[in-house]
């Protein structure tokens, strides 16, 4: 009976998540990303400056609402628990690397979802890559990958990132001219809801997933390992709300060319969201899983979501980053360099299980 409410309760959440999602890009949001982790920390990294790439700079209150959302919502389930130290550096790297991985693909496997849902078959390939990144993964959990434990810390030290959240916010309203803005019509930063209306859509999905422990490396991890479908029943329902949501808005467009942010090279695609995927895994779950853990006082996670924010600056300083175009040079340099890599942290730190 209990496993029936918790498969109800992830359907339901999926439902909701995939159509505020879905609502999000009638609001204003980019086409087929009403939520991107991976494009979204990219932008909020823009605005402060820290790349300069002029279509892409603007601070998203969606990622600010998902830390904040799984925030409040661990506070009164008396499920915020600091904790952290376990590998913390080696963390960063993977969270860089998972970063090179989704601006390769351009989106994160949260994205790829809604890409799907939006008709693009681009997608598909990123699909695949990802699953099989997963499973690499596994391969390495199921021989004794570990990162060591974690510690408990002081519920300050858990509460620095969901207060830099309200920093971010209050510069997103303040608008004071050291903050960088994408102009209309330059790029898909200048594409983006009304404040109020993303940063409650944030707020919602964060605590969501905070409650029903959405993750969609999780998903396809559990079900590879345990048969456990739950998590991944969870993101078919944000896939089938989208999709209802885009064909009745007309957002639904089927195909591969001139899909909206977006590149036809399928080899890419899937070895984007096979670095993703891999690192993923390694990491103990997806973007989206990464800021609800550090919304719940987890450092490391925390350590990993700067890690995704500095990989995004490092991609657009240094032309790593897809676009409508395709792949760069540098940008396959840096995903196969990070194959390699994240491979060398998974050998290093598996140890054989005892008997």
């Amino acid at each position: 009976m209990k496993t029936k409410r918790e498969l109800l309760t992830i359907l339901i959440a999926g439902l909701v998540i995939g159509a505020i999602a879905a609502g999000l890009v009638i609001a204003g949001n980019p086409e087929n990303m009403g939520f991107c982790i991976a494009c979204f920390i990219r932008d909020t990294a823009g605005a402060l400056g820290v790349h300069r790439a002029e279509a892409v700079q603007y601070i998203r209150p969606e990622i600010i609402g998902l830390i904040l959302g799984a925030f409040i919502l661990a506070l009164v389930r008396k499920e915020y628990a600091p904790r952290g130290g376990s590998s913390p550096m080696t963390r960063f790297v993977l969270g860089f690397f998972v970063m090179i991985g989704c601006l390769m693909f351009l989106g994160c496997p949260f994205r790829m979802i809604l890409r799907l849902a939006g008709g693009d078959w681009n997608a598909i390939f990123g699909l695949v890559g990802f699953i099989l990144g997963i499973l690499a993964g596994v391969f390495f959990l199921n021989r004794g990958y570990s990162l060591k434990r974690t510690y408990q810390h002081t519920r300050l030290e858990g509460a620095v990132m969901p207060a830099i959240q309200i920093v971010l916010l209050v510069l997103l309203v303040a608008a004071p001219s050291f903050i960088f803005f994408t102009e209309p019509g330059v790029g898909p930063g200048a594409k983006h809801a009304a404040i109020a209306i993303s940063l409650v859509a944030g707020l919602i999905v964060g605590a969501l997933a905070q409650r029903t422990r959405l993750c969609m490396v999780g998903g396809i991890r559990d079900a590879v390992l345990f048969r456990e479908w739950k998590l991944l029943c969870g993101f078919v329902a944000i896939l089938a709300a989208a999709l209802v949501v885009n064909a009745i808005a007309g957002n639904f467009h089927p195909g591969f060319a001139g899909q909206p942010v977006a590149h036809t090279d399928g080899l890419w695609n899937l070895l984007g969201m096979l670095l993703v995927g891999f690192g993923s895994v390694l990491l103990g779950g997806c973007p989206l899983r990464q800021l609800v853990l550090t919304g719940e006082g987890n450092t490391d996670s925390a350590i990993t979501v700067l890690g995704l924010f500095v990989g995004a600056a490092f991609a657009h300083n240094f032309s790593m980053a897809s676009s409508g175009e395709g792949p760069t040079f540098n940008g396959k340099i840096g995903v196969a360099a990070g194959i390699i890599v994240v491979l060398v942290i998974a050998i290093a730190n598996t140890r054989k299980k005892e008997n």
